[in-house]
């Protein structure tokens, strides 16, 4: 089956885009990584300023976002979509943004696409590798690697849900407690999905070992005359890193996860040095950010994270960050980094 690529036939090759990570990527992360990394640090309002089209202001990327994963069996649930709400907002300056789910079940995969499609997004993708041992004992996640027919099925659900109205993609490993990349690979591009990731690890081998990036080479060439695009993930801490991995491997794109953790200018390769205090402002608009989107409805303390990403790297980082990890407020974060910033 041929694939619909949507926006996805758009896009300028090599692009790069970010990572869906569980209490990561929220709608705060993913704004503050949008002003500093696509529009350069400035506010992009209603896709628009001083008249012109937000591309005319537009310095770098991600040329493609996603949301944090959740579950299309809760999504099809009334009570359940309403609590999921909140890991689905999104603003027009993220286009093209793509959500993100899970499930083992064909027919609630169907159902879950077409919220996805109402909801106005951009594509759907279904998540075959997350490694967490409750989407596992569902037979989602990456335990969709162990049942290529099932894998398959899921994506010519996601697709009848859809309509062909948006895209459908997937982002899956190497293999579960092996590499199965020559099996598993051909069964799921039959489905004909626009787009494939693949972390190039196993389960198994989580983050433990380095990315396998000799098998994207092999992943494009079994690939190759399908029409779905290939997009490699693992290991990449810079875009002109990034670039390498494209031509060495073949790939039409690479994903980015911890790379971006602690530096939201990660895609904007026109930023040069960024001093610390720069660095620390954002981290105070990011968490001011936070609170106003998640204050009651999510814990503060996810947020922390990102404290530990932000600083380090110059002096006196280590009691700087002892003293964040103990603030319960955007207000408590923002006075300990003035009192460090006037020492």
């Amino acid at each position: 089956m041929l694939p619909y690529l949507g926006f996805w036939g758009k896009l300028k090759k090599p692009f790069f885009v970010l990572a869906p990570m569980a209490d990561v990527t929220d709608a705060a992360f993913r704004r503050i990584i949008m002003k500093y990394s696509r529009y350069g640090g400035r506010n992009i309002k209603d896709g628009s300023m001083e008249g012109l089209p937000a591309e005319a202001f537009r310095v770098g990327g991600p040329d493609v976002m996603w949301t944090e994963f959740v579950s299309a069996d809760g999504l099809c649930h009334p009570d359940g979509r309403k609590a999921l709400a909140l890991d689905l907002q999104y603003t027009e300056e993220e286009r093209p943004i793509v959500a993100q789910i899970f499930t083992a079940n064909p027919d609630v995969m169907c159902e879950a696409a077409k919220i996805i499609l109402e909801l106005g997004f951009d594509g759907v993708d279904i998540n075959m590798g997350c490694p967490e041992k409750n989407i596992l004992n569902q037979g989602a996640g990456a335990s969709v690697m162990k049942n290529p027919e099932l894998a398959k099925a899921l994506i010519l659900a996601a697709r009848e849900g859809v309509a062909n109205k948006i895209p459908v993609s997937v982002k899956t490993r190497l293999g579960f407690n092996e590499d199965t990349l020559e099996d598993f690979l051909p069964k799921i591009l039959e489905a004909g999905p626009a787009a494939i990731t693949i972390h190039l690890r196993t389960k198994q081998e989580m983050s433990l070992v380095p990315a396998h990036w000799d098998r994207m080479k092999r992943a494009v060439e079994i690939a190759m005359g399908s029409g779905t695009l290939m997009i490699g993930n693992g290991d990449v801490a810079t875009i002109a890193e990034a670039r390498i991995k494209v031509k060495d491997t073949g790939c039409d794109g690479v994903m980015i996860g911890r790379g971006v953790f602690g530096n939201p200018w990660f895609f904007d390769e026109t930023k040069g040095v960024i001093s610390t205090e720069e660095r620390l402002r954002v981290l105070m608009e990011h968490t001011k950010l936070y609170e106003e989107l998640f204050s009651g409805k999510k814990s503060f303390a996810l947020m922390k994270k990102h404290f530990k990403a932000y600083v380090h790297g110059f002096p006196e980082a280590k009691e700087l960050r002892v003293k964040l990890m103990e603030c319960q407020t955007a207000n408590e974060v923002a006075q300990s980094v003035e009192i460090f910033l006037t020492k």
